[in-house]
């Protein structure tokens, strides 16, 4: 059955599918559902504790007596931490929030989650919801770990005997070990991360929103987060919130882009970060209506030949975009990223050959990185498309994808000097 829940006197309005699955009534949502609906949603704060306080007894006498005062109105000392947003997610989709500090993303995953009320507009959840906002958020400090996650399993409407069939993949996954049963109030960060994350992802929720937790684990653990996430993201619905635009890039396929409470229209993760960099290149906002630029660059696909080298080996890329005028001076740019998210080596079109024509439709290049010479281990790889005279992050897409080198390495460079590139 679908919950209702009566709108407050600031018409503000949360709904969705309850918890419980195991009462036969709950129908699961399908495959081509809208999972995630939020149509006109605003939040507002007030700076002065005392004057915040006032007002919260002022607005719950008006719903008590059945007032609705006028909600778009700011009185002295309050700001909008949200305003107006509006978008839909299904299930599939994974969505990246993108912001300064302060533009209201922790806010808007905090109503999404229902843990506060938004003042105006409609909150729609359909399924079970998987959430990491605040680290140790949902855990009771004097119970367990074990005893945590048989608590957070029932408020995502499990059975015990469910919960019995995952809790040994759940400690796994967090290799928390003896720990378990350690009262999580003793816990470090790092723990907690681990146990939330394990928790919360482990059962599959329809809807799994992660704020920027994830970067307080170490390396090895944040790997294999984005692999789980990675894993289960085509079941569900991700909101995805961090400062790390690669991260953004690995799981996000679209991005939205928040500014002093408002946001930007979704947009495909590598437009939605193209157009944060000219925020803060030029120290703008979304509404002085200089975003009207011309982006050239869509549809960008990059395959090696294959995924696994040796060193010494040559690399073959295939890569291909679209673009909407003809571009004189071009330059594509691959990047070899560790696990750690840092550059370790770069390809650059323009350090070997004469800046590249593209036409006006498709273009397709052929791309060979000879006798590579990298330590043997994972990297992902970034492309970057760009025009001379324009910096690379005002015009710029990613693709990200993963290859392996193995073998004995003679020698260690991390410049890739010779390469050749045709069209294709």
């Amino acid at each position: 059955m679908k919950q209702q829940h009566p709108p407050s006197s600031s018409q503000a309005q949360v709904s969705g599918f309850s918890p419980q699955p195991s009462d036969g009534l709950v129908p699961k949502p399908s495959d081509d559902d809208v999972l995630v609906r939020v149509e006109n949603v605003s939040k507002k704060f007030c700076r002065d504790l005392k004057k915040s306080l006032w007002y919260g007894m002022k607005d719950l006498g008006s719903e008590l007596i059945g007032r609705n005062r006028g909600s778009d109105e700011l009185r002295p000392d309050e700001f909008w931490a949200v305003k107006d947003v509006s978008f839909e997610l299904r299930r599939g989709e994974c969505l990246g929030l993108i912001g300064r500090n302060g533009a209201g993303k922790t806010t808007l995953l905090r109503m999404l989650n229902g843990l506060i009320k938004p003042d105006k507009g409609r909150i729609e959840m359909c399924g079970r919801v998987g959430a990491l906002i605040a680290l140790g958020a949902g855990f009771n400090p004097i119970l367990t770990g074990r005893e945590n996650i048989y608590v957070n399993a029932s408020v995502l409407g499990l059975s015990k005997k469910e919960t019995n069939e995952k809790i040994d993949e759940i400690i796994e996954f967090s290799e928390l070990g003896e720990f378990i049963d350690s009262p999580v109030q003793s816990y470090s960060s790092g723990m907690y991360v681990r146990l939330g994350f394990s928790t919360a992802t482990i059962f599959t929720p329809d809807i799994l929103m992660i704020d920027e937790i994830i970067a307080v684990g170490d390396f090895a653990f944040r790997a294999k987060c984005f692999d789980k996430i990675e894993s289960i993201k085509n079941k569900t619905s991700v909101i995805f919130v961090t400062h790390n635009h690669h991260d953004l890039i690995r799981i996000c396929q679209q991005g939205i882009i928040l500014e002093s409470g408002k946001a930007l229209n979704k947009n495909e993760i590598s437009k939605s970060l193209l157009i944060y960099q000219k925020l803060k290149q030029t120290n703008s906002r979304l509404n002085d209506g200089f975003l009207n630029f011309n982006y050239p660059f869509s549809n960008i696909y990059l395959k090696p030949e294959k995924t696994v080298y040796y060193w010494g080996e040559t690399i073959v890329f295939k890569i291909s975009f679209l673009i909407n005028r003809i571009v004189e001076k071009g330059k594509i740019r691959i990047s070899f990223m560790d696990y750690k998210d840092e550059v370790v080596s770069e390809w650059r079109s323009e350090n070997n050959h004469d800046f590249l024509f593209f036409v006006k439709g498709k273009n397709d290049f052929i791309i060979k990185l000879c006798k590579i010479q990298l330590a043997p281990g994972e990297y992902y790889l970034n492309t970057i498309i760009s025009e001379s005279g324009i910096s690379e992050y005002s015009v710029f897409s990613f693709k990200q994808i993963k290859i392996e080198i193995k073998g004995n390495a003679i020698g260690f460079s991390t410049y890739l000097l010779k390469s050749k590139i045709e069209k294709w």
